[in-house]
């Protein structure tokens, strides 16, 4: 177990002295529930998930085609020829375009292809990393938990020790005054009470500090009354480590999600390598355009005689130089013509195929194809490395199992034997042969067993869970 770390008084007053309170009895289960439900990390990873999904929807609309389009009116003011005589003049006239076009890859070095894969892992990487942090938070949480467990049971052992240092003061002064233990030995067990009092006052800090820490970590805004299910069922047990340490690395290689997460970064990695290379192929797009316009301006209707002016010469009769006269027409003028009738009269449409070769781009394509290979070259070796580590970590998980199991194993066999001279002790102290620092003495290797046994039992406990979950047995079981 972790040592316990002492924090500012300030926190443990804010910690009694909060007004509302949970009365509830917390388990293992229920707090590890709680805490992967509200824990930031967690929330934040599952944001994480969401931009991995919006991600692939990009990635899946590249196949598409792209449609744009377009529309505007604009106002031209100033000198500018007029249609209806030719001549140039101040004026304004306005005009309305309105367009759209239409685009499709058909071949793009199957970059479209190789980024929706990329997008896939993507996600694939997000759910697993979000996994990751709820397997982090178990631990951290079952950690604290037993932490709990192992200082509410050091303060059992401290509150049964005052008691019977309290009634052994009681009989020492029946002994005392009956003459068959001195004074000093009265003195003795006095300060082994204060000093057992002392015991007490740290054994509750040292629970309320644990409480509050196990509180924080599920993140309760009120944990006056935060507490742990007393009869919390935790098996000092279990077969698995009858298992073959390889046969447990074996399962954790399919399990562990954090070897899980360096496959998928590796095949990214060749998927980003893919993209890159597939920059240096032809593209093929297809294209379609359309597009209209309308003007606001007069226009000419038709023709009438000119009464004013019927006829004009354009030449003569050669030999007799008789005048050629030509009618005179005076121009009608109207308003622009309707909306619709200009729009299908003036639309226009294009299409076609467009082929890109890349010839020459300042090395862009190849740099980022050689920075792909770096990359792909970083995943390869942080997968092994994240192989060596979990191997490292699984050998090691076994081992200390193995021997927080001897620990435990030892301090009971410690703890019964020191049992027996401190009843031994109590005996002898109460026919007066034995003197109360001897009683001090054996009293003290007797509680310093206990505490041993309590602590070696919750390492050994939180050691199997360590080991059960390199074989993939869940902290909580559903």
């Amino acid at each position: 177990m972790k040592n316990t770390i002492w924090i500012p008084l300030i926190l443990l007053v804010a910690f009694s002295m909060s007004s509302n309170a949970q009365d509830q009895k917390w388990t293992l289960e229920q707090c590890v529930a709680h805490a992967i439900e509200h824990n930031i990390s967690i929330q934040q990873a599952a944001l994480d998930s969401q931009v991995a999904e919006i991600d692939k929807k990009g990635a899946f609309g590249a196949f598409l085609p792209s449609l744009n389009t377009s529309a505007s009116h604009s106002w031209n003011i100033g000198l500018n020829q007029d249609i209806t005589t030719g001549l140039l003049q101040n004026q304004t006239t306005q005009f309305t375009s309105i367009g759209a076009n239409v685009g499709i890859d058909i071949y793009k070095g199957l970059q479209n292809q190789n980024a929706f894969r990329k997008a896939k892992l993507g996600i694939l990487a997000a759910k697993y990393q979000w996994t990751k942090m709820q397997e982090d938070i178990a631990l951290n949480v079952a950690n604290a938990f037993l932490q709990v467990l192992f200082n509410k049971e050091n303060l059992k052992v401290q509150q049964e020790q005052l008691s019977f240092n309290q009634k052994q003061l009681s009989r020492s002064e029946e002994l005392v005054a009956a003459g068959t233990i001195p004074r000093g030995d009265l003195l003795d067990i006095k300060a082994t009470l204060a000093t057992n009092n002392q015991n007490l006052i740290a054994s509750e800090n040292a629970l309320l500090l644990s409480k509050l820490s196990l509180a924080q970590l599920l993140q309760l805004d009120e944990f006056a009354k935060f507490d742990v299910a007393d009869n919390a069922v935790l098996a000092t047990q279990n077969s698995i480590l009858n298992q073959d340490v390889n046969a447990i690395y074996n399962k954790a290689k399919e399990e562990r999600t954090t070897l899980k997460i360096a496959q998928t970064n590796l095949e990214i990695a060749q998927k980003n390598l893919a993209i890159a290379k597939g920059g240096l192929m032809p593209t093929l797009q297809a294209f379609y355009g359309f597009s209209s316009r309308v003007a606001y301006s007069d226009r000419i209707t038709g023709v009438i005689p000119d009464a004013l002016n019927p006829t004009s010469a354009i030449g003569f009769v050669e030999g007799t130089n008789q005048k050629v006269l030509a009618p005179n027409f005076t121009r009608l003028l109207g308003g622009p013509a309707p909306f619709m009738d200009q729009f299908n009269n003036n639309k226009g449409q294009s299409f076609g195929f467009q082929l890109r070769i890349p010839v020459f781009n300042g090395f862009s394509a190849r740099n980022t194809i050689e920075r792909s290979k770096v990359g792909l070259e970083r995943s390869k070796i942080a997968l092994e490395q994240e192989n060596l580590n979990l191997q490292r970590n699984v050998y090691a998980a076994f081992t200390d199992a193995k021997g927080a199991l001897k620990a435990y194993e030892a301090a009971l066999s410690a703890q019964e034997a020191r049992q027996g001279a401190y009843d031994y002790a109590k005996e002898k102290f109460a026919v007066g042969m034995l003197h109360s620092f001897d009683l001090n003495q054996s009293q003290t290797l007797f509680v310093n067993a206990q505490s041993e046994v309590l602590r070696t039992k919750y390492d050994y406990i939180f050691k199997i869970k360590i080991l059960e979950f390199y074989f993939g047995i869940p902290i909580i079981q559903n």
